[in-house]
């Protein structure tokens, strides 16, 4: 069974080994938007530092200096699994342990207004990464929540604090599994957080995750919430600023 593959006894077939030259940043800032990403190259990135590689092409490590800072940002591809082994690849490339992680998410309860943020503080695992980095559960904790949820606070951003509902298919988000997900506290549902939370976790590395709120799913119907996201949801550049303040502020509180 899926939940009896977490393997701590044996080695793993495929190791990570970081490169002698891995490059010292401060933080790294991942997230999913094509938009976001030109928007950071062409606006924030100082050069491209690295590459990491897959069949789908290359992904480039940009680096932004801000405020005696040196952070790296990259954009990865929605879901746990690639999300989670870009993480790791990164890894070898960057002598980096802290990450900051944002992008867009479902919303599960129509009482948190359109343009918060919510910042996840568990995740129920139902997707299959998770089970390989950490021994089953229902939910994993996010433990650096606190600090985000802080950091919001003290600069009066909107946010919403609750647990969050990581699925490997959003075609299969059925109407009972919501009411079961909403019962439990989940305000948000997404693709990632389980899997990377459980990975970082797993390689001794700190997380930082928010979300924006995007589709929502408590109404008769789904509503996309397109029509009216004229902040452009997910691909918002104000959303990058926010995390490019949060990546400095978990560097100070070190």
């Amino acid at each position: 069974m899926i939940t009896e593959t977490f393997d701590n006894k044996s080695e793993a077939i495929i190791n990570l080994i970081k490169k002698p030259d891995a490059v010292k940043v401060d933080v790294c800032i991942v997230t999913f938007s094509h938009e976001i990403e030109k928007y950071v190259a062409d606006n924030y990135a100082s050069e491209e530092i690295a590459d990491l590689w897959s069949a789908s092409g290359k992904t480039p490590i940009y680096l932004i200096e801000s405020d005696n800072k040196r952070i790296a940002f990259f954009r990865t591809f929605v879901g746990a699994p690639i999300t989670s082994a870009l993480i790791e690849d990164s890894t070898v490339e960057l002598d980096c342990y802290k990450y900051v992680l944002f992008g867009g998410a479902g919303c599960l309860n129509k009482e948190i207004a359109h343009g918060k943020v919510m910042v996840p503080t568990a995740a129920y695992r139902d997707e299959g990464t998770s089970y390989r980095y950490a021994p089953a559960s229902d939910y994993i904790d996010i433990p650096n929540s606190k600090i985000v949820e802080k950091f919001m606070s003290e600069n009066k951003i909107p946010y919403a604090l609750g647990q969050t509902w990581t699925t490997d298919s959003f075609y299969r988000e059925t109407r009972n599994n919501f009411e079961k997900r909403r019962a439990d506290g989940c305000i948000s549902v997404e693709m990632e957080s389980a899997g990377v939370q459980a990975m970082c976790i797993f390689r001794n590395l700190d997380l930082y995750v928010f979300f924006t709120s995007g589709d929502l799913l408590d109404a008769p119907e789904w509503d996309s919430r397109f029509e009216a996201d004229g902040d452009k949801g997910q691909h918002d550049v104000g959303h990058f600023r926010m995390a490019l303040e949060l990546a400095k502020y978990v560097v100070e509180a070190q």
